[in-house]
């Protein structure tokens, strides 16, 4: 099905993802009471709003706090979550000039980065995100590879393998994106 603004190219990899969150796989994690798999997530994600106190810091700087994030929720991902720009101390990040990728599910996204470490990304939005992510616009994702992240003051654990920016807290399981020998999903 054609949907407006997306590439062809980019629907077609879509199709072929095997897992969807209908049927956790065998070598899924069975969550515990107060847990969630993350192989029960939708593909396409899913958008959730958060009102858990969401926080971003750098070397003790505050660079976010919200109450107010969406989280994406996608297949064998941790949650990634997004902050409202007026929520994020802008003054201390910069846009990272030529860097680009693209979702195939959110779009091409622009990447931030510290304006005292201008070469590596703590972040990313769209300015001009895919139907049904509109809701995105403009809210920043933050690396927690790269910074220091809390969710309910509860510190997160970046998801492995670099690339990918979910955030890990006790509640969710796996096995998770990213990790050894997960480059087929």
């Amino acid at each position: 099905m054609k949907q407006k603004g997306i590439p062809d190219w980019l629907l077609k990899a879509r199709d072929k993802w095997t897992f969807n969150g209908q049927q956790r796989p065998d070598f899924a994690q069975v969550p515990k009471d107060g847990q969630v798999s993350v192989w029960d997530f939708p593909r396409p994600p899913a958008l959730k709003p958060v009102s858990k106190k969401l926080e971003v810091h750098h070397q003790g700087t505050l660079l976010a706090l919200s109450h107010n994030a969406l989280a994406v929720l996608e297949t064998a991902s941790p949650p990634t979550y997004y902050v409202p720009p007026e929520e994020v101390n802008l003054e201390l990040l910069t846009q990272m000039e030529g860097k680009k990728s693209v979702c195939e599910w959110k779009g091409t996204s622009t990447y931030w980065a510290l304006k005292e470490l201008p070469s590596r990304a703590v972040a990313w939005s769209y300015s001009k995100p895919f139907p049904p992510f509109e809701p995105l616009t403009d809210y920043l994702a933050f690396y927690p590879q790269h910074l220091d992240c809390f969710l309910d003051d509860e510190p997160v654990t970046p998801q492995p393998g670099g690339f990918y920016a979910g955030w890990i807290t006790k509640d969710v399981v796996g096995p998770f994106k990213g990790e050894p020998g997960t480059g087929h999903w």
